[in-house]
């Protein structure tokens, strides 16, 4: 008889060690999952404070590029501030867009003037640069557009409407 309960208590035994087993697997498992998704808030969080930023640092960019253009940093202290921002911020991430000749990209681009016909528009005048932070754009380029000039479209609709006349 004592044979038959200690067999019985064994089992029982048993049973709880493997229900403990079971839930300091599922215990585990739920804190791995939680550590892995507070790591990945914790870079989304990095990414969006990194974004802002440079995002703020943007109209000094454009005040650099006009005192660029003025003539004001071909030489001195202000050109090695200038050169050491933007090298810092390309360093972090940031690029800029917008260049004339560019496709145009209503994603990327803010048109505020547009000449021609609207087939296989390309970037005529850049009135301010676009600027993107990895894959986030943080600022759209203000741009011109007009037609492109003496090369097919990129869809090929030129070239296509040539052979049928």
């Amino acid at each position: 008889m004592q044979e038959a309960e200690a067999i019985v208590e064994e089992a029982t035994l048993a049973d709880q060690l493997a229900e403990r087993t079971a839930d300091l697997q599922s215990l585990q498992a739920q804190f791995m999952n939680y550590k892995r998704r507070v790591d990945r808030d914790k870079q989304v969080d990095i990414a969006n404070a990194k974004a802002s930023v440079v995002g703020v640092l943007v109209p000094i960019l454009d005040d650099l590029d006009r005192a660029r253009a003025h003539g004001d940093l071909e030489e001195g202290p202000l050109r090695a501030l200038a050169d050491k921002l933007n090298t810092t911020l390309t360093g972090l991430g940031l690029s800029e867009f917008g260049a004339v000749g560019d496709a145009f990209d209503p994603e990327l681009h803010e048109a505020v003037q547009h000449e021609g016909e609207g087939a296989d528009p390309v970037l005529s005048v850049v009135m301010r640069k676009g600027y993107k932070f990895g894959d986030r754009v943080l600022r759209h380029a203000m741009v011109g557009v007009a037609d492109r000039v003496g090369e097919q479209p990129a869809d090929g609709s030129a070239g296509a409407a040539e052979e049928s006349k």
